[in-house]
């Protein structure tokens, strides 16, 4: 399965992030979900744009490959059963049909493949105006942090609905990396 994802994220401080849980998202649940990062050692995935993860949520384990496209990013997907999901967790990568394709057109073999670690969001949703806003709070290599993410069908539409959230609540635009590149940026100051 693959999907086109776009989105725009906006870093939050504790006070902004409580603030937006207090008054947008009051009526939303909180979710927890697990993201385990994967990578090969010299960062093959990283320097063509790309992210390999496996999530799990509701109960069952994704891997989701996502690779930049023109706008926004091109997600790639397999169901992992709970024995595959641990045996990547454990070195053992044995990736589905849908990402071995995407990963042999990168060149990158399978077996160079390993497991960097884990990352736990606790996550809010909130459908608005063609558009799903999210509230997350992650916590990875001893750090944490906030933002708050848009996610629409075209980046004009993430962009103005970003602006809206951002006026209305008075908060600063700060673009924020995504969070493979952020546990990545923390585990390299974690290991020094």
């Amino acid at each position: 399965m693959q999907e086109i994802e776009i989105e725009l994220k906006n870093e939050l401080n504790e006070k902004e992030y409580t603030y937006l849980k207090n008054t947008l998202f009051k009526d939303a649940k909180v979710k927890e979900q697990t993201n385990h990062y994967f990578e090969t050692n010299d960062f093959q995935l990283k320097n063509t744009g790309s992210a390999l993860r496996i999530r799990f949520k509701n109960g069952s384990y994704v891997s989701t490959l996502k690779e930049p496209q023109t706008e926004g990013l091109l997600e790639t997907h397999d169901q992992l059963d709970d024995q595959v999901a641990s045996s990547w967790m454990n070195g053992q990568v044995s990736l589905g049909p849908n990402i071995r394709r995407q990963i042999e057109q990168l060149n990158i073999s399978e077996e160079s493949i390993r497991y960097f670690g884990q990352l736990t969001t606790y996550r809010q949703e909130v459908e608005k105006d063609d558009c799903l806003l999210v509230l997350d709070h992650s916590i990875y290599h001893k750090q944490e942090d906030y933002e708050l993410e848009i996610e629409a069908p075209s980046m004009q539409k993430a962009q103005s609905k970003l602006e809206e959230i951002l006026t209305t609540y008075q908060i600063e635009r700060r673009p924020i990396e995504s969070k493979i590149k952020r546990f990545f940026s923390a585990k390299q100051s974690d290991s020094h």
